[in-house]
């Protein structure tokens, strides 16, 4: 039985897209419960919908707390397996992180743990960096601390603006996230205080 996500997005959901597509060509065994947007005009919800797939807006502005807003989206997730944030520009509570332990999987456009946070690409390019990427990674309280599932490896020119850069990580997000999540969904992957192991 495949594993059942629930999938929580803010953007255009290029991520999300390369999901859909891995699991239509039999690569992820997995099944998309619901695609969750706090931007109603999330381009994201438009894709899932085009997969058939059912989608929800829950904004952040018409909840009193954050509290309710965060109990609104555990409604609607349901009895999913696992969460994804795939562009979700949104910190999570420490109390919704700690019901979903070990279970909210996020992609990040940086090599962790250097560049958390907002703008990682563009952090990296005025570091000057010689090499850039895209970390997967478990979810914990932190900014983008949690334990790294694995990471995919870009140059970074001299010449970069933020944007061409960007890109380049892009197309590596597009191959880690559905790499890493078919690891979960085989249950491959064993969370060792901070280090992820990989079952073979």
């Amino acid at each position: 039985m495949n594993k059942k996500i629930g999938i929580l997005v803010s953007g255009r959901g290029s991520n999300l897209q390369a999901i859909i597509d891995k699991i239509t060509n039999g690569f992820l065994p997995l099944q998309i419960s619901v695609v969750i947007s706090d931007m109603p005009d999330a381009y994201a919800l438009t894709r899932a919908e085009k997969a058939g797939i059912k989608t929800a807006t829950i904004n952040r502005k018409e909840y009193a707390d954050k509290l309710s807003f965060e109990n609104k989206i555990n409604e609607t997730l349901g009895n999913v397996d696992g969460i994804v944030l795939a562009g979700f520009m949104r910190i999570l509570s420490e109390s919704f992180i700690k019901k979903w332990e070990h279970k909210i999987i996020n992609i990040h456009p940086a090599l962790l743990p250097s560049f958390t946070g907002m703008h990682a690409q563009k952090q990296a390019n005025d570091y000057g960096v010689k090499i850039a990427g895209c970390t997967v990674h478990f979810v914990d309280a932190g900014t983008d601390t949690g334990p790294i599932i694995l990471q995919k490896v870009v140059p970074a020119f001299f010449e970069d603006t933020e944007d061409e850069l960007a890109a380049r990580i892009l197309e590596e997000e597009h191959k880690a996230l559905p790499e890493a999540l078919k690891l979960w969904a085989e249950d491959k992957l064993e969370i060792i205080g901070r280090k992820v192991r990989i079952k073979k």
